[in-house]
């Protein structure tokens, strides 16, 4: 559809930013450092993400015997399923210091080499976003991963000259949200690209349970698994929802979190239902069903219908109601499918069948 390619081709940077909402993977302000006392340091205490954590596990053993620094690491998936708390996991068990930085905060080429040039022998420098790194960036970037080398062009015209300074042999670990928008070379001299995949309810009931722990609070299980069961899947989510429970326990319990508070905190105060749909996808859904007779509906008109931005329905709201099955994709627009009247309660019309090409019994061109 025109609406969908135009926003697809919009640069990231141009994009409205997103309501804040409760289950957005994304980071909020103030949660940095809370989510970092929180995160495992090794990979034996890393809980989910069993298969790539095994991979993990066997490259870094294999580099500790070698003697040798870990390869360059890409990671990719949905925000909040722990891309970056594997980098401060490598950097820990290959025994380096790990660097932070995005791809948009290096705006020149000057900016990355200030980076490299800083870097000791071992260590991890992590860039988040990296899909967004300049062009002229991601040139200083291939030679310094592939033979630990900077190239700098000194002088200009006729008596500009190249030099070349070796670089201390150290590993990148890139984090992504989109795979696709990496070009080709950048993505080819990573040795390890690896997928962040959602986690199951159980693992995310673990993830929550110890963090209870830690924060001191008491929780019965049943309630880490409601909330568990809320979290969309993502840690970041499930510890977020962890901490706005905590309080309205605080004030309204006593500070237990049993499985009636919980239910009457994620019901009430945060307004997510128990498939950790909130009030911004009930709303989506709701307008679909009940305006637009269950689709199909153009982006830009479901968004009007509702007072949003296209690009909010379509980057925060429609990747989780196409994986719960709630919503069809279809070449005329947006569909609601059957479990998506079933959760918000209506009655599912059935609608005609649309007439196949054969009219007679034998399969046959009339």
């Amino acid at each position: 559809m025109a609406d969908e390619r135009s926003m697809t081709n919009r640069p990231p940077g141009d994009r409205k930013p997103t309501p804040t909402r409760a289950i957005a993977g994304e980071e909020q302000p103030g949660e940095q450092k809370i989510d970092h006392a929180l995160r495992p340091r090794a990979l034996a205490e890393m809980i989910g993400q069993d298969q790539l954590r095994d991979k993990m596990q066997i490259l870094v053993e294999a580099a500790r015997m070698r003697a040798e620094t870990l390869d360059h690491v890409l990671l990719y998936g949905p925000p909040g399923l722990g891309k970056t708390t594997l980098s401060h996991i490598l950097a820990h068990e290959m025994g380096g210091n790990l660097k932070v930085t995005a791809g948009p905060a290096i705006e020149k080429a000057g900016d990355l080499a200030a980076i490299l040039t800083n870097l000791r022998k071992g260590d991890v420098l992590f860039i988040d976003e990296i899909h967004r790194l300049r062009t002229v960036v991601e040139e200083i970037l291939y030679p310094a991963m592939e033979d630990f080398a900077l190239d700098i062009v000194v002088g200009s015209g006729p008596g500009a000259r190249n030099i070349r300074l070796n670089l201390p042999k150290f590993t990148i670990v890139g984090a992504t949200t989109r795979l696709a928008s990496i070009t080709a070379p950048l993505r080819a001299r990573f040795g390890v690209v690896e997928r962040f995949d959602f986690y199951e309810p159980a693992a995310i009931q673990q993830i929550i349970t110890r963090a209870a722990e830690l924060l001191t609070v008491t929780m019965d299980p049943d309630a880490a698994a409601e909330l568990a069961r809320r979290s969309r899947g993502t840690p970041r989510v499930g510890l977020r929802l962890l901490r706005r429970v905590r309080d309205y326990a605080l004030v309204r319990a006593g500070g237990h979190i049993n499985l009636t508070v919980a239910e009457e905190a994620l019901d009430a105060m945060l307004q997510i239902d128990r498939l950790g749909l909130d009030d911004l996808d009930r709303r989506v859904l709701e307008a679909l069903i009940t305006k637009f007779n269950g689709g199909p509906v153009g982006l830009d008109t479901l968004a009007a219908s509702i007072s949003e931005e296209a690009d909010t329905i379509m980057d925060v709201v429609e990747p989780y109601l196409l994986q719960l099955g709630f919503l069809d994709r279809t070449p005329r627009g947006r569909v609601a499918t059957r479990a998506a009247y079933a959760h918000m309660g209506f009655a599912y019309p059935e609608r005609p069948e649309q007439p196949g090409l054969f009219d007679n019994n034998k399969g046959e061109p009339p």
